[in-house]
């Protein structure tokens, strides 16, 4: 499968998705939350152009690969996609929204993908009613992962994602459905440099190469619940990509780069008066939580507290919102 590539630090998969991991701060794990901020994106690299340093598993499973702290929070945007597209969301090859095992076919029964454009970020997963659970980087081999609570193993770690287009004669609908709604101008959520998430810490030890996605606390978010007939999607996935999750010191030693330094101090960034984000979408109707995700327990009972100060954002600092060429990346047996 091909037609994945990077432009920056945004993956491209076919049918015009755009993907980007976004740092952010974590929330704490009590209570709900609204969207925490962007703070920027996180870097990616092709596995293809490291195959000397990586994990021989890696260089088979193709992809790409990005540095992330312990307990460190990430969202994914998908700001810049151009058409509808259904996008499969896998932590360790558990799929975000339903909780079942990573399929290569679309279900309904439960849905087990987000709709894009309409989906504008995923936070977390799919773990309760109008909310998820913010996703954090924790090492593998401690079964903190939601793939290591779900399954009772720790495989595959990571993220994988794998997108579908719509089919030729719903793109035909839509593309001239957009074509009459030109001079309306779409709306977008203000960016300063990422959407909302969590929040970092000190290097992961080594586990099984990698690190996988466990969760923290939880924020009111929608995973939005698709309107379209299951057949106006293709039947088959046309571009997939796993993301490997390396700790600081292995990207240092993969890439010869330095990561990004460690998040800012959430207190610190409540404290300037930056803003916190709410996301409501009239017309949407939000999936109902995912029972395999429902007791999946936050990393802080698998790694005890942080003792990571935490300030509630003042109720204005709250904003609503709404109402190119590259490489191609390979793609390996997984």
């Amino acid at each position: 499968m091909t037609g994945v590539r990077i432009e920056g630090n945004t993956l491209r998969l076919p049918g015009g998705v755009a993907v980007r991991f976004m740092r952010t701060l974590r929330l704490p794990e009590t209570g709900t939350h609204p969207l925490p901020p962007g703070l920027g994106e996180f870097p990616l690299r092709r596995v293809a152009d490291h195959a000397d340093s990586v994990p021989e598993a890696w260089r088979a499973r193709g992809g790409v690969m990005l540095p992330v702290y312990l307990r460190e929070a990430m969202w994914l945007s998908f700001g810049g996609t151009t058409e509808p597209a259904a996008l499969q969301v896998g932590v360790g090859k558990v799929c975000a929204v339903s909780g079942r095992p990573w399929s290569d076919r679309l279900s309904r029964k439960p849905q087990n993908y987000v709709v894009l454009p309409r989906q504008p970020w995923l936070d977390g997963i799919n773990s309760g009613t109008g909310t998820v659970r913010q996703f954090v980087a924790v090492p593998l081999g401690l079964g903190a992962t939601v793939e290591g609570q779900v399954t009772g193993e720790e495989v595959w770690g990571g993220v994988q994602l794998q997108s579908f287009p719509l089919e030729d004669e719903p793109l035909a609908r839509w593309r001239a459905e957009r074509e009459r709604r030109r001079t309306r101008a779409p709306m977008h959520a203000p960016s300063f440099g990422a959407a909302p998430q969590m929040m970092a810490a000190a290097p992961a030890p080594a586990a099984p190469a990698g690190m996988g996605l466990g969760v923290g606390g939880s924020m009111r978010q929608e995973v939005h619940r698709d309107d379209r007939p299951l057949s106006d999607w293709v039947e088959r996935p046309a571009g997939r990509v796993f993301v490997h999750l390396v700790t600081p010191p292995q990207w240092r030693r993969i890439t010869g780069e330095e990561p990004p330094p460690s998040p800012v101090d959430r207190a610190a960034y409540t404290a300037a008066g930056l803003p916190w984000f709410d996301y409501y979408d009239e017309d949407a109707e939000d999936l109902a939580p995912a029972q395999p995700l429902e007791g999946v327990k936050p990393v802080g009972d698998w790694l005890g507290d942080d003792h990571e100060p935490w300030l509630e954002p003042h109720p204005a600092q709250v904003l609503p919102l709404k109402d190119a060429p590259g490489k191609p990346v390979e793609d390996g047996d997984w």
